[in-house]
């Protein structure tokens, strides 16, 4: 029933469109199998744990020190435009201030820490130019003093930095970064039902949009989606996967391979969105679909900002495709296009009678997320965590409600004139 939803292209077309989604990777999977835990042991205890953070120097020479509770091994690498250090450790619980790396020293503008994927944990360093990890090691417990990590970074010129960030791809290139995908998985044999993919937008070192009180995108946008597949699920016509299920980073190529791999029939990205101080207020709900030129200024504002949403991170996505590969990958998506564009309708029918839209509630933008060319997708922007009244309703189990309500109705009614027979172009963009 669900096969029916998959769009057919060309063998020679698909194969080019496939070659050009695989990317190579900048960094190596660090996270080891844990063990299993004593029953007297609480899981926390089971990871290291960061005490405290120290960066000393100037602009010719840096050392930053992290004190740890137990020797960890790591692994440290750079990226450039911006200067970036990425020191890459098993799964660590961070016992630093909130905002302990909001500013930094010599070498060292400020960075940023969390946990990257299951199993593994991530600091990123922005740099005020381009530099060499001069040494690199950490040294066990003794007596009262902690472990340590310690770096030692010394300034150099862009041709040398460039020329080491080279020799690092070629040494890690063709590994997975984050969540590894199955790219040969395929939809159960027994189970015809199609399969909806939410992706909770954000997760781990990457919060997302911030309110003014504090509130994290991540954590409101991964509530939204938990509910979501639930009433999804409850009707029993559909199969439901997330892209992320905790406070968990998935690179932006990862969640549409997760989708790709798994032969998805529905893609659903979930974020909020916030504008910056001086730059006015907006509310509401606003749907996304794909377009190569985003509809108005503030859907470009929105999809450049998503989109650095890797960099922010420390990883750099692959390169971006050139344009005769941008021209291959349009053919795929046309009627793929035409698809999503049904569902966001859809979506906006239902929501505009139960929450509150945004004056232009349906928009298309260059979202990564959405450029499967063979699975229907939209990215749902629930509300403005920046402005008062949306962050109310964000937070509000009531509003919940009755938006999963909407979108579930929606799934429903998409779901069902796929199966009734084709579907009227859409509005030319």
């Amino acid at each position: 029933m669900g096969a029916g939803v998959i769009v057919q292209v060309t063998p020679i077309v698909a194969c080019v469109v496939l070659s050009l989604v695989c990317a190579t990777a900048l960094a190596e999977d660090l996270a080891a199998p844990q063990a299993a835990l004593p029953a007297n042991v609480a899981p926390e205890d089971a990871y290291p744990t960061a005490t405290g953070v120290r960066i000393g120097g100037d602009e010719k020479q840096t050392r930053i020190v992290l004190d740890l509770n137990r020797k960890i091994d790591m692994r440290a690498f750079a990226l450039a435009d911006p200067y970036r250090l990425v020191i890459d450790l098993p799964q660590v619980s961070f016992q630093l201030p909130a905002h302990a790396g909001d500013s930094g020293r010599g070498l060292v503008k400020a960075f940023r820490f969390g946990l990257m994927m299951k199993g593994g944990s991530r600091i990123v360093m922005d740099l005020v130019g381009p530099v060499r990890v001069d040494k690199s090691f950490v040294v066990d417990a003794a007596d009262s003093e902690p472990a340590r990590l310690v770096l030692d970074l010394a300034a150099t010129d862009r041709e040398t930095y460039l020329r080491a960030i080279a020799r690092d791809n070629r040494t890690v290139g063709g590994r997975d970064v984050g969540r590894r995908v199955d790219r040969n998985s395929t939809a159960p044999a027994n189970d015809p039902r199609p399969l909806v993919i939410l992706d909770p937008g954000h997760g781990g070192i990457d919060e997302g949009a911030h309110s003014r009180t504090g509130e994290a995108e991540k954590t409101m946008v991964l509530d939204f989606a938990l509910l979501l597949r639930d009433k999804i699920e409850r009707t029993g016509k559909y199969r439901v996967e997330l892209t992320r299920t905790d406070d968990t980073f998935v690179a932006l190529a990862d969640r549409v391979q997760f989708a790709r791999a798994r032969r998805a029939q529905l893609f659903i990205s979930i974020h909020c969105d916030a504008l910056a101080r001086g730059d006015g207020d907006a509310q509401g709900a606003t749907i996304y679909t794909l377009s190569d030129h985003a509809s108005d200024t503030e859907a470009a504002r929105l999809a450049e900002a998503e989109n650095r949403a890797d960099i922010i991170a420390g990883v750099d996505l692959s390169g971006e495709p050139d344009a005769i590969a941008d021209i291959l990958i349009d053919l795929a998506q046309r009627e793929t296009r035409t698809f999503s564009t049904h569902f966001a309708r859809a979506v906006a029918g239902e929501l505009k009678n139960r929450v509150r839209l945004h004056k232009k509630p349906l928009k298309s933008a260059g979202f990564r997320v959405l450029k499967a060319p063979d699975v229907p997708s939209v990215l749902i922007e629930l509300g403005f965590v920046s402005n008062r009244d949306d962050l109310k309703q964000l937070m509000s189990d009531t509003w919940r409600s009755r938006a999963t309500d909407a979108v579930t109705h929606a799934v429903n009614a998409y779901f069902a004139t796929r199966m009734a027979g084709p579907l009227p172009p859409a509005n030319p963009e």
